[in-house]
C-alpha cells in the first residue's frame, strides 16, 4: 500500500508524483510556518514542473475542505462515543483542526497534484 508507485506513497513521503524520488516541499517540517507551503520549482530527479499553471494549487482548497470536514466528522463521532457534551466536542474539534492545519495544507496540495500527474517508472 505504501510502496513506490502508489499515490499514497507520494503524499505521505513528500515525493514527486511522477518519479517518487524528488522531494516536493523544500522544508520537510510542516510546523515551520514561514516555509510550510514552499515547494521546489521542479523535481530534482525527473524535472517535472510542480506549478503546472499559474494559481494551480487554488484547487487544493477543495481537497483541504474535504479533509477538514472528514476530520471533523471523525473527531465528532469519537468524542460522541466517549460521552462528551456538544460544547466540549466543539472545543476538541476546533483545537484539533488548528493543530492539524499544517498537515492538511501540505497533504491537500500533494493529493491535488496527484490527481493530475501519474507515476512513471524508469523501466
Amino acid at each position: 500500500m505504501l510502496k513506490k508507485g502508489s499515490k499514497i506513497y507520494s503524499v505521505f513521503r513528500n515525493k514527486c508524483p511522477r518519479c517518487h524520488d524528488g522531494d516536493f516541499y523544500i522544508n520537510p517540517n510542516p510546523f515551520n510556518i514561514k516555509e510550510n507551503l514552499k515547494i521546489y520549482e521542479k523535481c530534482s530527479n525527473c524535472g517535472l514542473k510542480y506549478m503546472i499553471e499559474p494559481s494551480f494549487f487554488y484547487g487544493a482548497m477543495y481537497v483541504s475542505y474535504a479533509l477538514t470536514v472528514s476530520l471533523s466528522i471523525a473527531i465528532f463521532i469519537i468524542c460522541y462515543l466517549l460521552g462528551l457534551d456538544l460544547m466540549k466536542i466543539f472545543i476538541v474539534i476546533t483545537i484539533s483542526l488548528i493543530l492539524l492545519t499544517p498537515f492538511t495544507l501540505r497533504f491537500s496540495r500533494l493529493i491535488y497534484i496527484n490527481f493530475f500527474i501519474h507515476y512513471k517508472s524508469k523501466e
